[in-house]
């Protein structure tokens, strides 16, 4: 079973049909979900925001550019992490004045019944997700907590500094493809970060997750 139908229980059929397949992805389908399409816009804050999103693009995790119409790829793989959790791959590719990567790996943690996002490269950033169904059949997630983990370090952001993601995927029926807004912002210093765009998913069959698109570690910390 996938961990969004996990998560959202008998909501998960309020889903429209096309959400439903692609966030029924699960470690025993064989199954993957390559996306490709456009970014009509990707923005940022203003200039005191560029460099926390140098640093993010470092880790793969947000990055500075602002621009619009920027040919889009995401890479949906489930499999099995080496400990135990399913996970899903959210590999997204911008390609900007130069190729950026946006990491993400969502869990479903057990012990605390949700959804849980690892970002970037190595899974530094664990963020809570709260999902819910969206009233045009989308799939709307919203972040929560937030904690840091690199070595034996550990510790929760404040959520005042915290950057909040809202984020909206569904499908539109007259142009037959999926939308996506992400907008994620601070409390305190406004918009941060975020993308607005279109694009087509092809299903291929996967017997496993390449290489390319796994983490640089797995954080066992929730």
């Amino acid at each position: 079973m996938s961990i969004y139908r996990r998560a959202l229980g008998s909501n998960f059929e309020r889903l429209h049909p096309q959400i439903q397949r692609r966030f029924s992805l699960a470690s025993n389908d064989g199954m993957a979900a390559i996306g490709t399409g456009v970014m009509s816009s990707v923005w940022h804050g203003p200039a005191y925001t560029l460099p926390f999103l140098y640093l993010g693009a470092w880790r793969r995790i947000m990055f500075p550019e602002s621009r619009v119409d920027i040919p889009f790829s995401i890479e949906n793989y489930a499999f099995v992490d080496p400990l135990g959790r399913e996970t899903v791959t959210w590999v997204r590719t911008f390609h900007t004045r130069r190729q950026r990567r946006f990491d993400a790996y969502m869990i479903y943690a057990e012990r605390r019944a949700r959804i849980v996002d690892y970002l970037g490269s190595h899974e530094h950033l664990a963020v809570d997700i709260d999902l819910d169904v969206a009233e045009n059949g989308g799939l709307r997630l919203r972040s929560g907590e937030q904690r840091f983990y690199e070595g034996f370090a550990g510790f929760r952001f404040p959520m005042a500094v915290s950057g909040i993601a809202d984020v909206c995927e569904w499908f539109d029926d007259a142009d037959g493809k999926f939308h996506i807004d992400v907008r994620v912002t601070n409390k305190l210093f406004g918009p941060l970060f975020g993308y607005t765009g279109s694009f087509s998913v092809e299903y291929v069959q996967a017997a496993q997750t390449p290489a390319r698109l796994l983490p640089k570690r797995f954080e066992v910390r929730e």
